[in-house]
């Protein structure tokens, strides 16, 4: 067996994928010419190449433990880098061929209260820990959906059906019906996004990395690194194709009237489009770098931004941005409009969590407490004009140095720090009353916390790393899309 150079850069931007460096995966792909290259992505399983780095160490391990005369001794495992470094194998096989009695290593208490363990043994008794008693789900209330073919980077459900949409590495999305009066079990649309070559359609083997539905859930529209965006139907039908971005979309999102969509592309351009013709009604090309997110602030406005480290806001018929605000100084990760459209929360790789308002060009508030990048944020549904007008506006931030933080934002004050996680934070979502927030992480777990004490209620540890959590309309389920391929469903129906 040998590999190709060829192959060796697609595991190794796969493996960024997988571990959330969408923008270096990006540039890699680019400068390795991934898109060149004829590997079929939706074939490689997830985690192929620490997979394949696991079995050369076995196979390190095994040639030094080997005597001379072919009998077996034992050695202490080896680590990566003590792998590829020549003196420490040496010395690894001196030191096995000196063991005339080797020793068998148990998983014993050695009197401290200290586990004398294997590496695998601590890790495994570490992730038993961290869910409390009481708190965790059954596997009777989690399902399962299989079908994916790679890692789901994206969940979404309709807002008016128990319809999750799903969006993965494997070029297609899914839309699973989790209705109760579906009989055997939830079946599933498998949308594949296709491009046309040579005159035929063939599946673009590109991640879809972005999906919305519409506020009254008739149509789901679609994002894909193929540089398409898509409209389709909740039977699973492609309705249009818009096709204008040169290169990647990264993020869309519908209007709440539900007649234009907005993108955000490599290209570097946001685009406003027209929902019932599919036509590119207007492009903004105000970013110097890709846009990595977009939010409406009204039926007409909207704000993006951009590895650039800028925030424009911009609207629908304006040749130049109404505001643009600066003060990261990284990429800004994502933005979100507060529900009553006049505050802008945002994120980035500057660790820092910054809310604009349109009176005035600095920030209102630079929260400094992460310690690590920011890489999502979301306003709870409550607050003055919600539906939840008695509770107070919160913010939830997650991040790589594997918390999430609760802002109370009127007074820039933290009300809580979640600390259960062990892994990057890749999603965060508070339930349709605000009364609880999901989190999902690439430690495997969804942890749903209380938003009113910062109290840990509900745990489940599924498969995959998390990429993305998020609630049904009724806020009685709980979908998640993980980095094995798996989706899944926790019902946190009382009954």
């Amino acid at each position: 067996m040998s590999f190709s150079s060829d192959e060796v850069n697609f595991l190794v931007y796969r493996y960024l994928q997988e571990s959330g460096f969408q923008h270096s995966a990006y540039t890699f792909g680019i400068e390795s010419h991934i898109s060149q290259s004829n590997i079929n992505g939706a074939l490689v399983p997830p985690a192929a190449l620490l997979s394949i780095i696991q079995k050369g160490l076995q196979y390190t391990e095994a040639e030094i433990s080997i005597g001379e005369d072919g009998s077996e001794r034992m050695i202490e495992s080896l680590s990566l880098i003590d792998a590829v470094m020549p003196d420490v194998v040496a010395s690894r096989q001196q030191q096995a061929h000196s063991v005339k009695n080797p020793v068998v290593k148990t998983e014993t208490n050695n009197g401290n209260g200290e586990e004398n363990s294997t590496s695998n043994f601590s890790a495994n008794h570490t992730e038993n820990m961290e869910v409390n008693g009481g708190v965790e789900i059954p596997s009777r209330r989690a399902t399962i959906l299989r079908g994916h073919e790679s890692e789901v980077f994206i969940c979404a459900w309709n807002p008016t059906k128990d319809l999750l949409a799903s969006g993965s590495g494997d070029s297609t999305a899914r839309i699973w019906n989790m209705s109760d009066n579906i009989g055997a079990g939830p079946n599933q649309l498998v949308l594949k996004h296709c491009i046309q070559k040579g005159g035929t359609e063939v599946p673009s083997n590109k991640d879809v990395t972005s999906l919305d539905w519409n506020s009254d859930g008739t149509f789901l529209a679609t994002g894909s690194y193929d540089g398409y965006a898509r409209i389709w139907t909740t039977d699973g039908r492609l309705a249009s194709t818009l096709g204008q971005h040169k290169g990647p979309i990264f993020a869309l999102k519908w209007n709440k009237k539900g007649n234009y969509i907005l993108s955000a592309g490599v290209d570097k351009t946001t685009i406003i489009w027209d929902a019932s013709t599919g036509q590119c009604t207007q492009q903004f090309a105000f970013h110097s770098a890709p846009a990595l997110d977009v939010d409406w602030q009204t039926n007409t406005s909207f704000a993006s931004c951009s590895t650039d480290q800028c925030i424009h806001v911009c609207k629908l018929g304006m040749d130049k941005p109404t505001k643009t605000f600066t003060g990261h100084t990284n990429e800004v990760n994502a933005i979100k409009w507060d529900p009553q459209g006049s505050l802008l929360a945002s994120c980035s790789d500057d660790m820092t969590l910054k809310i604009w308002s349109m009176k005035q060009d600095t920030c209102v508030h630079d929260l400094q407490a992460h310690n690590k990048e920011i890489y999502t944020i979301k306003w709870s549904p409550t607050g003055p004009g919600t539906n939840n007008p008695n509770m107070n506006l919160i913010l939830a931030s997650a991040s790589f140095d594997s918390t999430v933080r609760l802002w109370e934002v009127e007074r820039g004050v933290c009300l809580f720090t979640l600390t259960k996680h062990t892994e990057p934070v890749y999603s965060v979502a508070f339930s349709p009353d605000g009364k609880y927030l999901a989190s999902g992480s690439f430690d495997k777990c969804v942890h749903i916390w209380s938003t009113q004490s910062g109290s840990l209620i509900h745990s489940y540890k599924g498969t995959g790393g998390i990429f993305e959590v998020c609630w049904n309309s009724r806020g009685d389920k709980v979908g998640a899309s993980a980095s094995d391929g798996s989706v899944f469903v926790l019902d946190l129906r009382k009954s």
